[in-house]
């Protein structure tokens, strides 16, 4: 048991919580989708990697609804004029502001809030707690931070 710990607290930030393979967006960053809870159109503004799915941010006018793949169509039209944003999902990064700058991080998220893109990792080690005999990990340990906060790392 203390063996499974260490190598928890050592390598916590390269385990991406999807598992070993990204799983398949169902529709793509700035895509034109259509909301069936709302009967509207809008556009994916974010994703991010929650409760063992992804989940998506619509913008609609003025607003951003949160919904999961069940409830988007896609149309395949990209929002066009917006750029890119500079790191893609589950990217190997260096998160800057962490005391130790050794430790790599995943994307787990990305968002366009405003006019800028927002990248979601992990930045504190999981905390564990004891549930009917099972080790789980608990409590948020996300952040949201800019592309200036992060660093591509050559892998």
């Amino acid at each position: 048991m203390i063996n499974l710990v260490y190598t928890l607290e050592e390598c916590w930030y390269l385990s991406p919580p999807w598992g070993k393979e990204i799983p398949l967006l169902s529709v793509n960053l700035l895509e034109r989708v259509y909301v069936t809870t709302t009967k509207s159109f809008g556009y994916c503004c974010g994703v991010e990697w929650l409760q063992q799915e992804w989940n998506y941010a619509v913008a609609l006018n003025d607003e951003v609804v949160y919904t999961s793949a069940s409830q988007l169509i896609g149309t395949g039209k990209l929002e066009l004029g917006i750029d890119r944003p500079v790191f893609a999902l589950g990217e190997r990064v260096v998160f800057r502001c962490n005391r130790d700058f050794s430790k790599l991080r995943i994307v787990q998220g990305i968002h366009r809030i405003d006019d800028f893109w927002a990248y979601t990792v992990e930045w504190a080690s999981p905390e564990l707690c004891e549930c009917d005999g099972k080790l789980i990990a608990s409590g948020d340990r996300r952040a949201w931070v800019t592309d200036t906060d992060l660093v591509r790392v050559s892998i």
